[in-house]
């Protein structure tokens, strides 16, 4: 099990749907790089976490961390990600600038872990349930 997780705000992305076109436009030789100025100081117990991100000021979705490299060009760093996008349990979190730890304990658990069916739910009606803390 991963030790640790980070949140994310995902910058102009109004909705779940919008993150994923948004993702799906970034894909490359299977994974989605996201591209942040420093190196977490402890990334090799983020490897196997998740990126948790924030959308309208609740977490919503997560994806997979599959591990970090640095761009040739200015040195910065590239956290690949898992394209799947992964519904979660709707979490209030106010927004922050770049990424924040998050504890395992702290992270919402996935949207079908309980085996209710949620994450069969249409994206849009589930971004709704959630925004009105239905689910």
């Amino acid at each position: 099990m991963p030790s640790l997780h980070i949140s994310k705000v995902a910058v102009g992305c109004g909705s779940v749907e919008a993150l994923r076109q948004r993702q799906y436009s970034r894909l490359q030789d299977g994974f989605v790089p996201i591209v942040t100025r420093f190196r977490p100081k402890r990334a090799d117990a983020l490897i196997g976490g998740s990126i948790y991100w924030i959308v309208k000021h609740r977490i919503t979705v997560r994806q997979t961390i599959l591990g970090f490299s640095e761009s040739e060009t200015d040195r910065r760093t590239i956290i690949r990600l898992d394209p799947a996008l992964v519904p979660v349990r709707a979490q209030p979190r106010r927004a922050h600038q770049g990424w924040r730890y998050l504890a395992p304990e702290d992270a919402p658990p996935d949207l079908d872990a309980a085996g209710d069916g949620l994450a069969a739910l249409p994206p849009q009606l589930a971004e709704r349930l959630a925004v009105l803390a239905l689910i």
